[in-house]
């Protein structure tokens, strides 16, 4: 019996070795099948100007706005103040460098630099990968308050609760979120900042704000059909005992059904979430520079599509595969 058991976790291993040496072969042909037909267009590729596009140091130029004579140059610490006298006037620039490209005594220009040094700046990308991940975790946070309060409100005994739930459900998932973006910015942003015009409020709402918005509304309607689901697969034999115990309707949601629920809308809020994320890329088309839009700023000036793109691709599946993993450990801590 031994033997046989041994016998079978050893050809299990051999096929197992067997199917993962196939996986790699056919991802190194497809790799060497793109980096093929890509020669076949005489496509460069140029890797090492990635890292540019998340962090670089830019050239700083202090130009003189003021013509004149340099009356002084003086070196404190590590920065340098240059005094340029004019016409009447005199005008003193500070750099966080001790080398000035003019001496004292010479005549300057408008126009011309007095110093030049280096700084870091973030990159576009990271910029975009940035509000990326702020836009969809603003999201999430709204869409999980918006999909429980209206899943709630779907099973209801209300028919004012319940008939709003279902016509914000079926209104946002009959509609494509590329219209509902549309709506949200050019009309109903387009309403709110006019009134705030008019009524001289003196702020006005971003366009980022009414991405927002969009996202957590469309993620609320899916959200709160998986919460219905959720609270209804728990057995009915659980209210009825959370009842007779005395609990209310808001002890039995809090202290019974949702614990239970959670377990089993975990999954599925995670495949929700995910598409979150990738569904926020649809903000570009409002002047939101998130990732997808940034990262296509970026090919238009560097001509390097193939690069950026699978650079793109690569952040997106790093944000997505992180969210699932999040979800999977509290997912083994709630079944604990």
């Amino acid at each position: 019996m031994n033997s046989t058991l041994v016998l079978r976790k050893l050809r299990q291993k051999r096929s197992n070795l067997i199917w993962i040496t196939v996986f790699f072969l056919l991802l190194g042909a497809s790799i060497a099948a793109l980096y093929y037909a890509a020669a076949q267009i005489d496509y460069v590729w140029r890797w090492y100007r990635i890292p540019r596009y998340f962090y670089y140091q830019e050239d700083i130029e202090i130009k003189a706005e003021l013509g004149g004579e340099v009356a002084a140059i003086a070196l404190q610490g590590d920065t340098v103040s240059i005094t340029v006298k004019g016409d009447g006037e005199e005008k003193t620039y500070t750099a966080p460098t001790r080398n000035a490209t003019v001496s004292e005594g010479d005549l300057i220009f408008v126009g011309d630099t007095l110093a030049s040094y280096k700084t870091w700046k973030v990159g576009i990308l990271l910029i975009g990968l940035w509000i990326t991940i702020k836009v969809s975790l603003i999201s999430i946070l709204f869409g999980i308050l918006i999909g429980i309060l209206t899943g709630l409100s779907r099973i209801s005994s209300n028919p004012a609760l319940k008939w709003s739930a279902i016509t914000y459900i079926e209104l946002i998932r009959g509609s494509p979120l590329l219209v509902q973006i549309f709506i949200w910015y050019f009309v109903l942003g387009t309403l709110i900042n006019t009134l705030l015009v008019k009524q001289q409020v003196g702020i006005t709402i971003p366009p980022l704000w009414f991405g927002v918005a969009a996202l957590a509304f469309f993620a609320g309607a899916y959200v709160a059909e998986i919460v219905r689901a959720g609270i209804q697969s728990i057995h009915r034999g659980q209210t009825e005992a959370a009842r007779s115990l005395g609990m209310n309707y808001f002890q039995t949601m809090t202290h019974v059904i949702l614990p239970q629920a959670m377990r089993r809308i975990l999954p599925p809020l995670a495949g929700q979430f995910i598409s979150l994320i990738k569904d926020s890329s649809l903000l570009g088309i409002i002047a939101i520079r998130e990732l997808t839009k940034a990262t296509r700023e970026v090919v238009t000036t560097s001509l390097q599509p193939f690069e950026l793109w699978f650079m793109c691709a690569l952040l997106y599946l790093v944000l997505t595969f992180s969210l699932s993993m999040c979800v999977q450990v509290l997912e083994r801590r709630t079944l604990a």
